[in-house]
């Protein structure tokens, strides 16, 4: 079940540009978390969401990375959304612990908030649970934490 988050904090919705990075890898799946992190952010008001596709979760990082040292349109939070399925070897590991890296890497330098919601699941049962049910989407609860970051940021 999707943890309650109490809003604490308002980000001013109409200047806010809230940036969305997902894999098309996967995408059964991942589309699912997409469906629920943009209807969050329309949920709570949010007019300026740029969605971006990369081809896998290894990408995400590069792209994460030009997102926040762009001058214009330098987004407030980046959603990140990809999902690994495990296989026979240790792939999925080395690309799961290189995203994660990456990813903290780069909110701690640009001191944007990287909401990672790339997953590295087991199964695909375990996929369609956490990116296609309504009650534990994992791009509803990213689309949450990235608004909250990134109001919290605002007032630091």
């Amino acid at each position: 079940m999707l943890k309650n988050t109490t809003r604490k904090r308002n980000l001013p919705k109409k200047k806010s540009c809230i940036t969305v990075v997902a894999s098309a890898y996967n995408a059964e799946y991942v589309d699912g978390m997409i469906a629920g992190a943009l209807e969050a952010l329309a949920n709570s008001g949010v007019e300026n969401v740029e969605l971006i596709r990369v081809p896998g979760a290894f990408e995400i990082p590069v792209a994460v990375a030009r997102l926040t040292r762009r001058k214009p349109k330098r987004p407030e939070a980046v959603l990140c959304l990809g999902v690994i399925l495990r296989g026979k070897t240790k792939h999925a590991d080395h690309i799961g612990h290189s995203v994660t890296q990456s990813l903290a890497q780069i909110a701690i330098t640009s001191g944007i908030p990287v909401i990672h919601e790339v997953l590295l699941l087991e199964t695909k049962a375990q996929a369609k649970a956490r990116c296609l049910s309504s009650k534990t989407n994992r791009g509803t609860e990213g689309a949450h934490t990235a608004l909250e970051m990134a109001a919290l940021v605002c007032e630091l």
